[in-house]
């Protein structure tokens, strides 16, 4: 596992979006492999990739949001609950 992008300090935002996406962690998929937790500066996401292609995504405290990427195309779909991005990865 890896932190990309956290400075020695993690200002409030940053602080509060780590605890959502940690909890949606904890009570979603705990025990999947995560390969990196992060920030992403651009878009103010705070992250957990998961080695099965879903991200737990949280911007400036707000609720969590499960992105999936795909890989061939590039193109982002964000979900509202993990189980929909499951189904969303075994249909492609």
């Amino acid at each position: 596992m890896h932190l990309h992008n956290f400075n020695q300090s993690i200002a409030y935002c940053e602080a509060k979006s780590l605890s959502i996406v940690m909890e949606a962690y904890a009570q979603n998929c705990a025990g999947d492999e995560i390969m990196e937790i992060g920030f992403n500066p651009n878009s103010g996401y705070v992250y957990i990739a998961l080695e099965n292609g879903i991200s737990i995504c949280s911007s400036f405290g707000q609720g969590v949001e499960y992105l999936c990427t795909n890989f061939e195309t590039g193109e982002e779909t964000f979900f509202d609950s993990y189980n929909e991005a499951e189904l969303f990865y075994q249909s492609l």
